[in-house]
């Protein structure tokens, strides 16, 4: 036998000259068709399939595929477009979309936003839509964990060690892209995502109770609920200011009303845009006219005028911090790209345009690790930033160039306005940005999706409420990898019948009315068969044979003389999986019964001829389709009824 699997297959005949052969799928004058074998795959170069299994891991995308038979000056321009973007749409930039990018670069800028990391990202980012800047759940998530290692209070290590953590984050975002490990933060699951951002959005709003109630004093690190509230209750006798409260709650829900209003008319989306904005502006001016910072009303008080300094010599480089400082920054890292990952691909599907996930966490590392360096902590792509961006009508990243040269601005010629700023309405502003990463309408949807996705989303979400964003973020990709292992290692089966009047196999228990072939039991396994489950995939097939053994004793129908195992879901085989493959052949040798194996894919094939076990059950035994096994061990019943 000769051929390539997928390609070539030879023809056997059984009845008929090869010169009227009908289709395989029908009879002709009561003579059946040819059969179609696989062949035996052609010998694969050891040095190639391992080139190809790294290409397909760390290179899909193939990003050399441009650079082929280029001249060198087209090779370093590509190289330069590869690293910064910008070169290349920059070419078909026009004033049409400059105007898009400049309105709706001055819009986000009326959003908590920086300067320098924009920059960066705008020249070597592949997203069109991203806003950068600082983002609620990052932000949180950094300063609980900067403050279980150092007081707040103490500023100058408390920054020093914010700008280390800022530095490994960006490290750590920089050393995925470039050696194009993206792949690995695919195993925090969607389910795991929404669970832990929803803990993350009620564990940072509860933070913000000590500014929006004014607690001065003796409020908890901790950031687990019971903490919390617990902090919060022990000070409601001698810690509570009710001027700062009105002013919170009176913006807070001057806010929501305002997310409100642009979520129900797409046409006032600039209303929740500018509300920060203007929240600020009004209570800062309110807190100056009435001097409330006088009667207890915590204001932020000074702030420096001008850009950030350069903060390279501030850095945790040696010492006891750099273990706590790297141990921070990946994970803040890890959730500012995912967070990131996620907000580019929503954005890019709906203008039809992909990102490069390896090219984003490159930017993105590169962007973080400047900021360290200027006095910035770790930024990323904002969900509410990017919409408004979106919904403001921009093209290109020129939007964050736009949106940093204001704050710019800001910074040299108005920050000092910004003294009486009252902390209760940053607490309030935090408090209204996080509202929407508590989304229960996609936990509900998990739930009627998947059950295990629905405990890997709650168990994300408690861990986080009840005990720490560090165990919530560990309990999220444990569960995801516990998912993956149980499906791995009890991979789902399903016996197969002939729907009437046609030749197609399907599940049995999805088509009721699809019926067995007498005398044979057609089983099909839906994935690769490994050392994880390969005993379990032979333990399921016999006692699926012992079970329909038992209905034909019961029903008094034909013994069961073939077994065909369907192999087209089974994408790869190992060692272990051929040795189970081979137990069972001796079992179903021992009651009598062929085994037959349809479909099996290229590498399967090879490795079933590498392995001799092609030989053993003998070439004749395996079929290109159930319907060509069927047409061999039971011809009659493989005749097609007529409507």
């Amino acid at each position: 036998m000769s051929g390539r699997v997928g390609d070539e297959f030879q023809m056997k005949e059984i009845g008929g000259d090869i010169s009227s052969a009908p289709s395989s799928r029908r009879h002709h004058s009561g003579r059946f068709p040819y059969i179609h074998k696989l062949g035996k795959p052609p010998k694969q170069n050891l040095l190639k399939e391992i080139s190809t299994a790294v290409k397909e891991t760390f290179f899909s995308d193939d990003p050399f595929r441009s650079f082929k038979d280029q001249p060198k000056s087209k090779k370093f321009m590509l190289g330069v477009q590869a690293v910064f973007p910008i070169f290349d749409w920059a070419r078909d930039y026009s004033l049409a979309k400059f105007k898009g990018d400049l309105i709706a670069g001055l819009t986000i800028a009326s959003l908590y936003s920086s300067f320098v990391p924009p920059l960066v990202y705008a020249f070597m980012g592949s997203s069109r839509d991203i806003a950068i800047g600082p983002v609620a759940v990052v932000s949180l998530l950094l300063g609980d964990l900067l403050q279980a290692e150092i007081d707040p209070s103490d500023l100058i290590p408390y920054r020093r060690l914010a700008f280390t953590a800022t530095f490994f984050a960006g490290l750590t975002q920089l050393a995925l892209g470039f050696f194009r490990l993206g792949f690995l933060i695919e195993f925090l699951s969607h389910a795991a995502i929404v669970g832990f951002m929803g803990g993350a959005a009620i564990t940072i709003a509860l933070q913000q109770l000590k500014g929006l109630l004014g607690i001065k004093k003796n409020f908890t690190k901790k950031t687990d609920i019971v903490s919390v509230l617990r902090s919060v209750f022990n000070s409601a006798h001698h810690g509570w200011n009710w001027q700062t409260i009105v002013i919170g709650v009176t913006f807070l829900a001057f806010l929501l009303v305002a997310k409100h209003i642009g979520k129900r008319n797409k046409k006032y989306f600039w209303v929740p845009a500018v509300a920060p904005m203007v929240s600020v502006v009004v209570s800062t001016f309110c807190v100056y006219i009435t001097r409330a910072d006088k009667d207890g009303v915590q204001i932020v008080n000074h702030i420096e005028k001008g850009i950030n300094p350069a903060s390279a010599n501030d850095l945790f480089l040696s010492g006891e911090h750099v273990g706590k400082a790297f141990r921070i920054g990946v994970v803040a890292g890890i959730i500012a790209l995912t967070e990131a990952i996620a907000i580019g691909r929503t954005f890019a599907a709906m203008k039809s345009y992909q990102i490069d996930g390896n090219k984003e966490m490159v930017a993105l590392g590169t962007m973080n690790i400047i900021g360290s360096l200027t006095s910035c902590y770790v930024a990323t792509g904002s969900f509410s930033r990017s919409a408004v961006n979106y919904m403001s009508g921009c093209h290109t990243a020129v939007s964050n160039i736009v949106m940093a040269g204001v704050v710019f601005l800001t910074l040299e010629l108005i920050t000092p306005l910004f003294k009486y700023t009252p902390n209760a309405i940053l607490a309030s502003i935090i408090i209204a940005a996080v509202v929407n990463l508590l989304d229960y309408e996609a936990a509900i949807l998990i739930w009627k999706i998947d059950k295990f996705d629905f405990v890997a989303c709650m168990g994300a979400f408690f861990g986080v409420v009840f005990i720490s964003v560090e165990i919530g973020l560990l309990i999220a990709v444990s569960l995801s990898l516990a998912k993956i292992l149980l499906q791995v290692t009890r991979p789902r089966t399903a016996v197969l019948g002939k729907l009437p009047r046609t030749s197609v196999y399907r599940n049995t228990l999805q088509y009721p009315e699809a019926r067995q072939v007498p005398g044979v039991l057609i089983i099909r396994v839906d994935s690769a068969i490994y050392f994880t489950n390969s005993n379990y995939i032979k333990e399921r097939i016999l006692r699926w044979l012992t079970e329909e053994e038992e209905r034909v004793d019961e029903c008094h129908l034909p013994k069961i003389q073939h077994l065909i195992v369907e192999m087209s879901p089974v994408t790869d085989i190992d060692t272990s999986g051929i040795h189970a493959l081979e137990e069972l052949y001796k079992n179903l040798q021992k009651r009598e019964i062929q085994l037959a194996l349809a479909n099996p894919g290229t590498i399967v094939m090879d490795k079933l001829y590498q392995s001799e076990f092609a030989d053993e059950i003998g070439e004749s035994n395996i079929f290109l389709s159930v319907g060509d096994a069927i047409h061999t061990f039971a011809p009659k019943t493989s005749i097609t009824e007529e409507p």
